[in-house]
């Protein structure tokens, strides 16, 4: 693995989802990156996802977005606890935090504290609507914050739904917005090595979604509409009279799965697609046969496609696709994503050991280096490295203990 990051030291003083997954990419990259947790621990460590809290006792959601890192719990309530923070930031390049101004300042640890100890350091923090405005000291999550705000939720929910659509996976916006955060402290990494200043680096779960959603955003504004469709046009749970693109679409197959289609130059691919599933006869129909026609009939298209493909099953349209040289995929189950050849060959996931013969598939961040697959290792159990921690800023074993019988460090 080529740790590019290897030699960065990271403060992280967070907890949930968002800043941590940041502090994960980070790991990932090779930076040692010290997690500091409140005395009662980051409260995802006892989160219950989908009615599972643990495996063998092994949290998956802190897992997910702490694996490779150090741990150490102190009480920032307690002035000998901000001051073994100083200390550990005194020779740090990142501090990392997902706490708002208020708190911040309260545990002092916001920016001229932290600068105070470290003036060439990197402050990044991440927020929910961002690092300025009316609701700069305003908390989020990312189901409100990036789904509900940042229009997302609105743009996939149909219309007449009795409902707004909710995330299809849980620290959805999270990761995206953890991902993001992580790629603007690298930026300002390469500024440090470059003029030896640090800085401040903002991200926020808005400013995410807004990035995300910027086609949408922009474009129902050109328009003067109240949303624009998304791109490509719109599939999914609308009648085919709505559909502008019948090769961008989703098809369902006689066994209950879809083919997604995504050909956005549907006149190019048009005759070698109907050609490929066996359905030549559409190339020479007078209603389907030249781009007018085709246009002029997009209902009839849709309708003779999804007969087509509900016809026979899966694995049978896998195959046919293939001879064809138009854009499609399957529209894939969560839990087939771990044996996808494509995943397990560019090493998208890691069975992570925890001993006793567990493992634990974790996902590799999306970026690599020198196409080298990320090594993982598992996230550090409570308080794990505490005394290699505070060894490392100069703190000898009565020291420890003295910081340890004060409620200091736990």
């Amino acid at each position: 693995m080529t740790k590019v990051l290897d030699g960065v030291k990271v403060v992280e003083i967070s907890a949930w989802a968002f800043v941590p997954s940041a502090g994960a990419v980070l790991a990932d990259w090779g930076a040692e990156v010290i997690k500091i947790e409140p005395p009662t621990g980051d409260p995802i460590r006892g989160l219950v996802n989908a009615g599972v809290a643990s495996i063998e006792g092994v949290n998956q959601n802190f897992e997910i977005w702490n694996r490779g890192k150090k741990a150490i719990a102190l009480d920032l309530t307690q002035p000998e606890a901000r001051e073994i923070v100083l200390k550990l930031v005194a020779d740090a390049d990142v501090f990392l935090t997902r706490y708002l101004p208020p708190v911040r300042r309260k545990l002092g640890i916001d920016h001229d504290d932290i600068i105070g100890a470290n003036p060439k350091i990197i402050y990044a923090c991440g927020t929910g609507q961002g690092a300025k405005g009316p609701e700069q000291d305003r908390g989020g999550y990312d189901s409100i914050t990036f789904w509900s705000r940042g229009s997302v939720s609105a743009a996939v929910t149909p219309p007449g739904y009795p409902r707004p659509v909710g995330m299809p996976s849980g620290a959805f916006g999270d990761s995206l917005s953890g991902v993001s955060l992580a790629g603007g402290i690298a930026s300002a990494l390469v500024r440090k090595a470059k003029t030896g200043e640090g800085g401040l680096v903002d991200g926020s779960l808005l400013g995410t979604a807004m990035w995300c959603m910027q086609m949408a955003i922009v474009g129902s504004v050109v328009a003067g509409v109240t949303s624009a469709p998304p791109a490509p046009p719109a599939d999914g749970p609308q009648p085919p009279a709505m559909v502008f693109n019948p090769l961008t679409y989703n098809y369902k197959t006689s066994d209950d799965r879809w083919v997604a289609l995504c050909m956005l130059q549907p006149d190019l691919y048009f005759d070698g697609l109907v050609k490929a599933i066996g359905r030549g006869d559409m190339a020479t129909d007078e209603r389907f046969s030249t781009p007018q026609a085709r246009a002029q009939n997009l209902t009839a298209i849709v309708s003779e496609l999804e007969a087509t493909f509900n016809s026979k099953p899966l694995a049978h349209w896998q195959e046919e696709l293939a001879k064809q040289p138009g854009q499609w995929d399957v529209v894939r189950l969560p839990f087939e994503l771990p044996n996808d050849p494509q995943a397990i060959a560019n090493g998208f996931v890691q069975n992570v050991d925890y001993g006793n013969g567990k493992t634990l598939p974790i996902i590799a961040s999306p970026v690599q280096h020198d196409r080298t697959p990320l090594e993982l290792t598992r996230a550090p159990e409570f308080a794990a490295d505490t005394d290699d921690v505070l060894a490392s800023i100069g703190m000898d074993e009565d020291a420890i203990l003295q910081a340890k019988i004060s409620g200091a460090v736990v």
